[in-house]
């Protein structure tokens, strides 16, 4: 019998600006069961189909875990115990300078979205990379289906652009570069450093002639300043780690807007690759209008029109079959998610997945009574929680509840008066039973809709 030591898990096959790592073997296995007990990270997706989706076919008729699965939601009933839905929750004053505003701050909560003095905040998904920081290659991952624009906010306002090609996301994330082109990236950081050392160097003679006030304010650029420094030196000793190797071939990107549903499959399948490789544990994805008639068939008229179908029942049939293939998508997102793993479970277990749209009902551009789902993550799930209150819950208390869970020590963000959790933050149940909230929160009973199919008049 021949004794060798253990494979670590991230053992690479090295040659000249080549990394190719391995797959899971089984001489991995005691190295995988030190790794097991350990705490697996946490992640986090969300996914903003911004064009709503039609109530009658998604939000089930009576609340708890004894509903009936509604038309749309057949199509991932083999994920029922896996997720939760919610109904009543929303943003207060999303209504904006354009009927579309709200999709900007679906992740912000920010209010009154592109009006005169409008600035937005900073949105969930980059609330839980600021914290995680550089423990990954990319803090965060931003995907869209058609533009560069995207629901991802710095905490200044900014937005952070998405990125809309599979196959560049896929050579940025696994395709190692050639020792030149490590070089010049290398050399460019190198060269941002020096630019902030010289801002600094002036900034530290300004302070020294401007009043108290200015010198606070100067204080504060200071810290920007060794903040920006300090992610410079993170993001350069990535630079020396090779690149996760994954069993995949490149994809081929989708130049044609018409294919909607093409598109949106080839970026969800980016994401259990991110997740599965540690790349991040933060991605956000964002599913344009995009302006095309559809390459569904049985649909000969775009989504933006058949969301506005003014009731017309054929426009409905056409929205629903569009509507239908991005919840089927989406669900062959959770399998995936399920399907992958190591001993310690599956990534969907690890990875709380948010669903949902920033539109109620887009037929008249509603932003309340949101479409949301939340899969995995580690909670309790198997339920539709109901809010029945005069006035919808705020979306941000489970907002709190998704950076809690990803170790974000906070209490706040946008619009929350409070979380969704019970005492363990890893459960549903308190809060479905009315610890904290009253009758407000219904676990079993009818859902205070009368007629659901007015919510799309």
């Amino acid at each position: 019998m021949t004794l060798t030591r253990p494979l670590d898990r991230r053992t690479f096959l090295r040659a000249s600006g080549v990394a190719l790592g391995l797959p899971l073997l089984e001489s991995m296995a005691p190295a995988l069961a030190r790794a097991a007990a350990v705490e697996a990270p946490r992640r986090l997706v969300t996914v903003c189909s911004t064009l709503g989706l039609y109530s009658s076919s998604w939000f089930p008729r009576t609340a708890g875990a004894g509903y009936e699965a509604t038309e749309y939601l057949r199509l991932i009933d083999e994920h029922r115990s896996r997720y939760t839905l919610f109904s009543g929750f929303s943003h207060e004053e999303q209504s904006g300078r354009q009927p579309h505003n709200s999709e900007i701050t679906w992740l912000t909560a920010a209010r009154r979205p592109g009006l005169d003095g409008f600035r937005n905040t900073v949105s969930l998904d980059q609330a839980a990379a600021d914290h995680l920081g550089y423990v990954t290659r990319f803090p965060s991952v931003v995907l869209g289906t058609l533009s560069p624009q995207s629901q991802s906010f710095t905490t200044s306002g900014a937005m952070v652009p998405a990125e809309t090609s599979p196959a560049n996301l896929f050579k940025r994330l696994f395709l190692q570069g050639t020792p030149e082109e490590v070089e010049r990236e290398a050399q460019s950081l190198n060269d941002g450093g020096s630019i902030l050392d010289r801002l600094k160097s002036q900034t530290a003679t300004l302070r020294r002639r401007v009043s108290a006030a200015d010198q606070r304010k100067l204080d504060a650029y200071f810290d920007a300043v060794r903040a920006a420094e300090q992610e410079l030196t993170e993001v350069q000793a990535w630079l020396d780690r090779p690149k996760p190797a994954v069993d995949e071939e490149p994809p081929t990107d989708i130049p044609d807007p018409a294919d909607l549903i093409g598109r949106i499959r080839l970026q969800l399948r980016m994401i259990p690759l991110i997740i599965e490789t540690d790349s991040s544990r933060v991605v956000s994805m964002m599913i344009h209008d995009h302006g095309a008639v559809p390459q569904v068939q049985g649909v000969s008229v775009d989504q933006h029109n058949l969301s506005h179908h003014g009731q017309d029942e054929t426009k409905i049939a056409q929205l629903k079959r569009v509507e239908t293939e991005i919840v089927r998508a989406f669900g062959d997102l959770l399998t995936d998610l399920q399907a992958r793993g190591d001993a310690s479970g599956s990534l969907l277990d690890k990875t709380a997945v948010l669903f949902g749209s920033n539109l109620g009902n887009a037929n008249a551009h509603t932003p309340v009574d949101l479409p949301i789902l939340l899969a995995g993550g580690g909670f309790a799930h198997g339920q539709h929680i109901v809010h029945e209150g005069e006035h919808n819950a705020p979306l941000c208390n489970l907002f709190v509840t998704l950076l809690q869970g990803m170790g974000v020590e906070t209490d706040a963000f946008g619009q929350s008066t409070g979380t969704l959790t019970g005492r363990d933050g890893r459960t549903w149940l308190a809060r479905v039973a009315g610890a904290g909230h009253g009758p407000d929160f219904a676990a079993g009973h009818a859902c205070p809709r009368s007629e659901i199919a007015s919510m799309n008049a």
